[in-house]
C-alpha cells in the first residue's frame, strides 16, 4: 500500500467536491462561521456579488490593505521612538543607515511570512508545531512569549508616560489605564477586523503629522540626512552600541508570527495564480506601510539631531538632550509648537503606544492559539496576555519610578535581540521549504539573501550582547564570588542558546503542509473519506479529523 502524508488541517476544516479546503470560502468551524482565531476569514471588503478574479486590480489591492499596517506598528513603538531620539542627540544624522538597512531587511522578512500564511493557509506558529517535536515546540513557545512581554512593556510603558505628559497620572497608575484602554480598544474586532485596521492606521498618521510638522520647522540640513541614509559610519563614543540597540528595536521576532497569521483574514482564490496575487498585493502593501515607517523614524531622528545640535540651547534642554528619553522629549517640538509641545507630542506618544500594544495582544492570540492549540475566549485571552505584559511594567515603574522604566525599554531591546533567531529562523527555512510551500517556495536568489542577512543580524546581536556581558563581567563592582556566579550560570546558557541555534538550522523539515489541489486522486481519496454517496457536489461539509497519516486505498 502507497502512503503520502496531507497537511494536518485544524478541525472544522471543510472539504469540497472540487478537492479545496476552503480557502476564501466561508469556513465551517464546530457549527459557525468564524476561523481557526476566531475571526471570519472571508473579508467582509470582498463583495459577495463580484468575483473575486474579475474585479480591477486596484480593488483587489484595496481588499488587501490592512495587515501591512497593523504590523508596521511594531517599527513605531515606543522602544523605536526612544532608541530614535537617542541616537539622534548622540550622534545627529549619522546612524540613519542603520534605520535604513534595519527597515529594509524587515520588508524581506514580513514579506516572506505574509506568503507563508497565504501559500500553506497556517501562520508561523500553527507550521511550528506540526514541524517540530513536542519540546522543541514547548520550547520555541515560552520563546515566543517572552519576546511577546518584552515588545509589550515598551509599548505599555510609553502610553503610560503620555498619560502622565497629557494628564498627569501617574506612570503606575497610567500601566493600568493603558491595560484597561488596550481591551476595550480590541473590542473593536467584533465589528470587523477592517475597523480595527482602519482606527490604528489614523492613529499612525497623527503620530506621523507631529513629527513631519517640526521636521519641515527645523529643517535638517538635505545634503547631511541623506548622507547619514546612505553612507555607513560608526564614528563618535558609543556609536556600535547605538547602532546595535537601533537595530534590535527595528526588528520584532513577534511580528514575524503575526503577520503570517494576519493575512490569513483576506480571501485568497485556492490557484497557483490566486496565490501568487495575493503575495504580490501583500507585498506592496506592505512596503508602503513600512516606508511609512521609515519616514517617521528618520523623522525622529533628524529632528532629535537637529535640534539637540542648535547652538542656541537653553542650559537645561542641552542636559537634557545629554540623556533624552520618552518622558523627557517633548521639549523637542516647543519650536513649533510653543507651550503646546507637551501636549501634542503626548498624542504622538500616546498613538504610537496604544496602537501598538493592540498588535502585540494580536500576536500573543495567534502564538498562543497556534502552538498550544488552545481555544478559549477572546476576551479571556486578551486578559491574559495583557496581564503579563504589564506585571513587569507595574513592578519597575513602582519601585523604580519613571527612570526605573525607562531602563527597562533598554533592556527589553536586549531581550528582542536574544529572541529574534527562534521566530527568523524557522520562518526562512519554512519559506524556502518544498514541503511547506512546493510551488511558492522562496527562489534560490531570495533564499540567499534572505539567510545573509538573517545571520548577519543574529551574528550583530549575539556579538555585542556577548561581549556586554563580558565587559559587565571584567568591570562588574559586584563581590567576585557573586560575579563568579553569575558567569558559571550564565556561560553554560549563552552555549546552550549557541547550540539551539544550531539545531534550528540544520534540523531537516519531516511535515509537510502543502496540498497540491490539482491532484486529481487527492480529490478522489478526500470524496471517499469525507463525503457520502448521497451529497450533492459543491455542498460544505465539517471535517473535525486528523488528516495526517491517511493512506489511498490500494
Amino acid at each position: 500500500m502507497s502512503s503520502f502524508q496531507l497537511s494536518e488541517e485544524s478541525p472544522g476544516r471543510e472539504i469540497r467536491r472540487d478537492g479545496t479546503h476552503g480557502r476564501g470560502s466561508k469556513r465551517v468551524v464546530a457549527g459557525d462561521e468564524e476561523g481557526d482565531n476566531g475571526e471570519d476569514r472571508d473579508d467582509k471588503s470582498c463583495s459577495q456579488d463580484e468575483p473575486q478574479d474579475q474585479k480591477p486590480g486596484w480593488k483587489k489591492f484595496l481588499a488587501h490593505v490592512g495587515p501591512g499596517f497593523l504590523v508596521s506598528l511594531a517599527y513605531l513603538d515606543p522602544g523605536n521612538l526612544e532608541t530614535d531620539l537617542q541616537a539622534g542627540a548622540k550622534h545627529r544624522y549619522e546612524l540613519l543607515w542603520v534605520v535604513l538597512i534595519g527597515l529594509a531587511f524587515a520588508l524581506i522578512i514580513q514579506s516572506l511570512a505574509a506568503n507563508l500564511g497565504v501559500a500553506t493557509g497556517k501562520h508561523l506558529a500553527e507550521l511550528c508545531k506540526a514541524e517540530y517535536p513536542k519540546y522543541v515546540n514547548y520550547c520555541l513557545w515560552v520563546m515566543a512569549e517572552v519576546a511577546v512581554i518584552a515588545a509589550d512593556i515598551p509599548e505599555v510603558i510609553g502610553t503610560a508616560f503620555a498619560l502622565n505628559i497629557l494628564f498627569r497620572i501617574p506612570v503606575s497608575a497610567g500601566v493600568l489605564i493603558t491595560g484597561l484602554s488596550t481591551l476595550l480598544l480590541l473590542g473593536l474586532q467584533r465589528y470587523g477586523v477592517r475597523k480595527l485596521e482602519l482606527l490604528i492606521s489614523m492613529l499612525v498618521f497623527v503620530m506621523a503629522a507631529c513629527y513631519f510638522g517640526e521636521l519641515s520647522y527645523v529643517n535638517p540640513p538635505a545634503t547631511q540626512v541623506m548622507k547619514g541614509l546612505f553612507v555607513p559610519r560608526l564614528g563618535g563614543d558609543g556609536a556600535t552600541s547605538d547602532a546595535v540597540a537601533l537595530l534590535g528595536a527595528l526588528v520584532m521576532p513577534h511580528n514575524l508570527f503575526l503577520h503570517s497569521a494576519l493575512v490569513l483574514s483576506r480571501k485568497t482564490p485556492p490557484s497557483a495564480e490566486g496565490i501568487n496575487d495575493a503575495c504580490r498585493y501583500f507585498l506592496l502593501e506592505s512596503g508602503f506601510a513600512l516606508s511609512v515607517a521609515l519616514l517617521i523614524n528618520v523623522a525622529v531622528v533628524s529632528v532629535s539631531g537637529t535640534v539637540c545640535a542648535g547652538r542656541s540651547l537653553p542650559p537645561e534642554d542641552s542636559e537634557t538632550c545629554s540623556n533624552l528619553t520618552l518622558n523627557s522629549a517633548s521639549f523637542l517640538l516647543k519650536n513649533l509648537l510653543g507651550k503646546s509641545s507637551s501636549i501634542v507630542y503626548g498624542i504622538a506618544l500616546l498613538a504610537s503606544g496604544q496602537s501598538s500594544t493592540i498588535s502585540g495582544t494580536y500576536a500573543g492570540q495567534y502564538i498562543m492559539q497556534g502552538f498550544l492549540d488552545v481555544k478559549m475566549r477572546m476576551w479571556l485571552q486578551n486578559l491574559m496576555t495583557r496581564c503579563i505584559a504589564i506585571g513587569p511594567s507595574l513592578v519597575v515603574s513602582i519601585i523604580g519610578g519613571p527612570a526605573g522604566a525607562g531602563r527597562l525599554i533598554i533592556i527589553t531591546s536586549m531581550i528582542l535581540s536574544f529572541e529574534l533567531p527562534f521566530a527568523l529562523i524557522p520562518l526562512l527555512k519554512f519559506s524556502s521549504s518544498g514541503t511547506k510551500m512546493r510551488p511558492h517556495k522562496n527562489s534560490i536568489y531570495i533564499i540567499v539573501i534572505s539567510w545573509i542577512l538573517g545571520f548577519g543580524v543574529i551574528g550583530i546581536n549575539v556579538y555585542f550582547l556577548s561581549t556586554s556581558f563580558v565587559e559587565w563581567i571584567t568591570s562588574s563592582s559586584l563581590p567576585k564570588p557573586a560575579t563568579a556566579l553569575v558567569g558559571v550560570i550564565v556561560f553554560p546558557f549563552m552555549a546552550v542558546y549557541i547550540l539551539a541555534v544550531i539545531y534550528l538550522t540544520f534540523r531537516k523539515d519531516t511535515a509537510v503542509t502543502f496540498v497540491d489541489k490539482s491532484d486529481s486522486s487527492l480529490k478522489e481519496m478526500e470524496d471517499g473519506v469525507h463525503r457520502s454517496d448521497g451529497d450533492k457536489g459543491g455542498d460544505v461539509v465539517p471535517f473535525r479529523g486528523d488528516l495526517n497519516n491517511i493512506s489511498p486505498p490500494e
